[in-house]
């Protein structure tokens, strides 16, 4: 340790009471975080690349001060999927402090480390009030059933109006108009259930019509349209 002339020559005061950090709320408990090892908790947060092309969703179950299980879940751009791949395999097993300074390949994935550390280290995560945490697992639960990343895609134009594409129950496939062409309603199909149906032996066709369903008032509608065509 090297000082200057200026504190050498310093009188020596006592620094007095400490107590040390404030306590953070961890898993139903009260805890000085003096180390990594002293941090735990799941907890979810966002991160952009810089030219604002796409979007990460990550997901971390930390225990003391493990990464235990990472769920990450990109948009708009192709290229993060492939990243957000090779960051599923990196970031478990790592420190939450290895993580933050670890390449993980996009921009948004590495943004969303960062804001997921900063909830993690202040206390602000999901499992702050829950005993013992939430187990091993429970990033699976954004996902729903068919462990499908919850998606709307939405378009719009001032000339042609609004279209629905994709919505958390899937695939839309037609969007239905009243008398006054306002959207009362959709048709969708679930893309998940329909691969899982072909799975268990159904044929396409079959696996389609299992998977189809609707939202809102359909069977009042005057016309369905398709919004990819339409």
């Amino acid at each position: 340790m090297i000082y200057s002339k200026e504190v050498e020559e310093m009188t020596c005061v006592a620094q007095g009471v400490h107590h040390g950090c404030a306590p953070i709320p961890e898993e139903a408990k009260w805890v000085q975080a003096k180390e990594i090892k002293d941090i735990s908790g799941l907890t979810h947060g966002v991160g952009w690349c810089a030219p604002q092309q796409g979007a990460c969703k990550l997901t971390l179950n930390v225990k003391e001060g493990i990464i235990q299980e990472a769920l990450v879940e990109t948009i708009g751009c192709s290229g993060m999927t492939h990243s957000a791949a090779m960051a599923s395999e990196i970031l478990p097993g790592l420190t939450v402090m290895e993580a933050l300074n670890t390449d993980l390949v996009c921009d948004a994935i590495n943004t969303a480390m960062r804001e997921l550390f900063l909830q993690i280290v202040y206390g602000r995560t999901q499992s702050a009030f829950s005993e013992d945490g939430l187990p091993v697992g429970a990033g699976l639960e954004d996902l729903g059933k068919g462990l499908r990343s919850q998606v709307g895609t939405m378009y719009g134009t001032l000339k042609k109006g609004p279209r629905y594409l994709e919505m958390a129950e899937g695939y839309v496939t037609g969007i239905a108009l009243d008398a006054d062409d306002q959207i009362i309603g959709y048709q969708f199909v679930s893309l998940g259930k329909m691969t899982d149906f072909i799975k268990k032996g159904d044929d396409p066709n079959t696996a389609y019509e299992k998977a189809c369903g609707q939202y809102g008032r359909v069977a009042d509608a005057v016309k369905i349209i398709d919004p990819r065509k339409e």
